[in-house]
């Protein structure tokens, strides 16, 4: 058996699709988290008492993370991966499986790292405004909607889209 028969089958094109919706998800929050963390880490510097609210608009962009790593349980769950007992899936399959994990890995990636940019945006706000954290929020979560379209495509894909 050659190697990529090994990858190109269809319980290794699950597998790749798992692997994308962490990989891209997770990699994108620790960028998006890292953005709003230098952010934070410059407010708190000057004003410590406004850690509450920094921790907030650093932990934002986490979710797509989150989101990656779900979708990648609903494929190993629905492969039969989690439960011990892999089916054995033909290529389509593995090919449906690898395409419905794609909108999670690829927005969640992109919108995490935009999502640190505004939540970054939102540290500098309460810095000269600490009442205002809600606008900063509400201008983050804009982002996050995306990201939320992009998991719920995802997984209409993994229940209604794989037979």
């Amino acid at each position: 058996m050659e190697w990529y028969e090994l990858f190109f089958n269809g319980t290794g094109l699950a597998l790749l699709g798992a692997a994308l919706a962490v990989i891209m998800g997770g990699c994108g929050s620790a960028q998006g988290v890292r953005i709003a963390g230098e952010a934070a880490a410059g407010l708190i510097s000057e004003n410590p008492d406004r850690f509450g609210q920094a921790l907030l608009l650093q932990a934002l962009p986490g979710t797509q993370g989150i989101y990656g790593l779900l979708v990648a349980f609903l494929i190993l769950n629905q492969t039969g991966m989690l439960s011990g007992a892999p089916q054995d899936l033909n290529t389509a399959q593995g090919f449906m499986y690898l395409f419905a994990a794609l909108p999670v890995a690829f927005v969640g990636y992109f919108s995490a790292v935009a999502q640190g940019r505004v939540s970054a945006a939102g540290i500098g706000i309460i810095a000269k405004k600490p009442g205002e954290l809600a606008k900063g929020i509400t201008f983050a979560a804009m982002v996050e909607t995306y990201a939320v379209l992009a998991l719920l495509a995802s997984i209409l894909m993994l229940f209604f889209g794989i037979q």
